[in-house]
């Protein structure tokens, strides 16, 4: 008889935070498949649950693949498991769940916490429609490609971000994406558990006055559609309202062209590319 694969969400950060269905299924199986078989321990130990482990990661996901499915065609009950979380969303794992449906061993899914499911249930942004990214890009130009491609996204935007890139990418969406509303989920069900709500530069400005610790889920409100190059402002009128801001009201450029920005409904680096381009005729 072959074995069964099953799935099995562990905590995110509270060790109170697992069903009573996970913790007899780990308790039930033959063997524990975890990504870091030291942070397994921990939630094992918490629980007085002794088993035998063995480790998979990105480096040997191929060669565990292999050896596990072994495992269940011998009848083998396995339990598959993350550092944190759903296992194989944003983490290695799926070639061990594929290996396993493609011999028709059976899988099964034990539900329970996923941090960027967690972070939008308390982000206060539309959760009708939501599409999730993962990591952005650690290279900053890679970055701002990726979000180039979002400016007409009309689903809340959930990505992860490493604590050392936050405030870099807070920027990079404001000049890109415009000021959006954001919600940053901070460090979900542990001691410093943080979500702040607001505007790009609100949060920017919120992170850069403290050291930036922990995992982070941002969250980004759908925008409007950008308008079409026809439905623009033509140059000069743009060139006529921002000089209008800045010598009459005394704004900065930069600000100038936030308030632009607001009022024609585009991202701000919209008009700033507007006013950089060259007029018909010109060389």
């Amino acid at each position: 008889m072959l074995g069964t694969l099953y799935v099995v969400a562990t905590p995110i950060g509270n060790l109170e935070d697992i069903t009573l269905r996970a913790l007899r299924i780990l308790r039930e199986v033959d063997l524990v498949v975890c990504e870091d078989t030291r942070q397994t321990a921990k939630l094992l130990s918490h629980y007085q649950i002794e088993k035998p482990k063995i480790s998979y990661h990105e480096h040997n996901e191929l060669e565990r693949a292999a050896t596990l499915l072994l495992a269940l065609q011998r009848g083998k009950q396995v339990a598959l498991v993350s550092d944190a979380g759903t296992p194989c969303i944003s983490d290695p794992g799926y070639r061990i769940v594929r290996n396993a449906l493609e011999s028709r061993i059976r899988v099964v899914p034990v539900p329970g916490p996923c941090s960027f499911i967690a972070a939008l249930s308390t982000s206060g942004r539309p959760t009708d429609s939501f599409v999730f990214f993962g990591f952005l890009p650690a290279r900053k130009s890679a970055r701002r490609n990726a979000l180039e491609s979002l400016k007409n996204e009309q689903r809340t935007v959930i990505f992860f971000e490493s604590c050392r890139r936050l405030v870099d990418t807070l920027a990079d969406v404001e000049e890109i994406l415009g000021e959006r509303p954001l919600t940053v989920a901070r460090e979900l069900t542990k001691i410093y558990e943080e979500i702040f709500f607001g505007t790009p530069r609100e949060a920017q400005t919120h992170f850069s006055n403290k050291p930036v610790k922990g995992e982070i889920v941002l969250m980004v409100e759908k925008g409007t559609l950008t308008k079409a190059a026809d439905d623009l402002p033509e140059k000069s009128e743009l060139e006529r309202k921002v000089t209008e801001l800045t010598e009459r009201l005394g704004m900065s450029k930069n600000e100038a062209l936030k308030e632009l920005s607001a009022q024609y409904h585009v991202p701000k680096r919209t008009l700033y590319k507007l006013l950089l381009s060259s007029t018909d005729g010109e060389e």
